[in-house]
């Protein structure tokens, strides 16, 4: 999820823990009352299972007194008195995202890093990530949706492979895009499940750098091409055909924005895989794409996150 809010920047995270009826109150408002493109709210459940936590991430730096007055309005004075700002810089994120982490599994896929590759089963997908300053290494509800929804789709459909020799070129018509591709751990999964070239994008450089290691990490270079733009503007994107399958794991604004390009680029039967969205946004990007033809298929939410399924045609 690298569209909209940039992970990779110095950023604030605020965080408190409360109930679970507060904490989705204040995810409610703090989400409706910051620009989604420069904010990302998640509410979840703490491993006690007792309580709840509020994680607020802001691209710069907020009014801290604002931000508790909205939580004080969303429950209380005395909640909003323990909520915690800390400032994340690039070293931060990289830490938060490998530190401690164990494998994550997601359907048949299950996506680690280095220090646990002997502990995934044989008979499952593994993908070794390396976040760096990239986002995306599984753990995050939007990633583990997409790579949920994959699972089942492909329980209903068994695309046939592409036979490729490795190092050849691919050909016009890349049967799947992945838009805001991150760590590339999306485009990887949908590769090594399905053998078919995969196209993957990301406005961020650095992003793209960190994915290409990962797809030459995890044998997918055969597979998936990378470049670098935003949303479906790069060059490489108008030089493929119709998509059979296209994942946007951005945020809820480029989402609404990219309804139209995404629509347009799916085939007739194609699907879309959106995630990003908190469970609350979940509707508004709905939303935008059945104004574009597509139907729902599929829904689901993994902490506090919403991932949708929708075909076209």
């Amino acid at each position: 999820m690298r569209e909209g809010l940039q992970p990779a920047r110095p950023s604030t995270v605020a965080r408190l823990v409360t109930t679970e009826a507060q904490a989705r109150r204040i995810a409610d408002l703090l989400g409706e009352s910051f620009d989604p493109e420069e904010t990302a709210v998640a509410a979840f459940e703490m491993p006690d299972e007792k309580s709840w936590g509020v994680e607020v991430y802001f691209e710069h730096a907020p009014d801290e007194a604002a931000v508790r007055d909205l939580v004080a309005l969303a429950a209380d004075p005395e909640t909003a008195a323990g909520l915690v700002f800390e400032t994340l810089t690039q070293k931060d994120w990289v830490a938060a995202s490998l530190e401690g982490l164990a494998p994550v599994p997601a359907g048949r896929f299950v996506v680690h890093g280095a220090h646990d590759r002997a502990r995934v089963a044989r008979h499952r997908i593994a993908i070794e990530i390396d976040a760096a300053l990239a986002f995306g290494t599984g753990h995050h509800g939007t990633t583990r949706g997409c790579l949920v929804a994959l699972d089942r789709l492909l329980k209903t459909e068994k695309p046939r492979p592409v036979r490729r020799r490795a190092g050849s070129r691919q050909r016009r018509g890349s049967a799947i895009l992945d838009i805001g591709t991150g760590t590339g751990v999306l485009a990887i999964a949908a590769a090594r499940a399905l053998r078919r070239p995969v196209l993957a994008s990301d406005i961020d450089p650095a992003a793209v750098r960190v994915a290409r290691d990962n797809v030459r990490l995890n044998r997918a270079g055969g597979f998936v091409a990378l470049a670098i733009g935003a949303g479906l503007t790069a060059p490489a994107f108008r030089e493929r055909g119709k998509a059979r399958l296209v994942f946007a794991n951005i945020l809820l604004g480029p989402l609404k924005r990219l309804a139209r390009p995404i629509a347009g680029a799916l085939g007739p039967g194609g699907v879309v895989i959106l995630s990003g969205l908190l469970a609350s946004q979940a509707n508004a990007a709905l939303a935008a794409y059945r104004a574009q033809g597509l139907r729902l298929v599929g829904r689901l939410t993994l902490d506090g996150w919403a991932t949708l399924v929708l075909r076209r045609g």
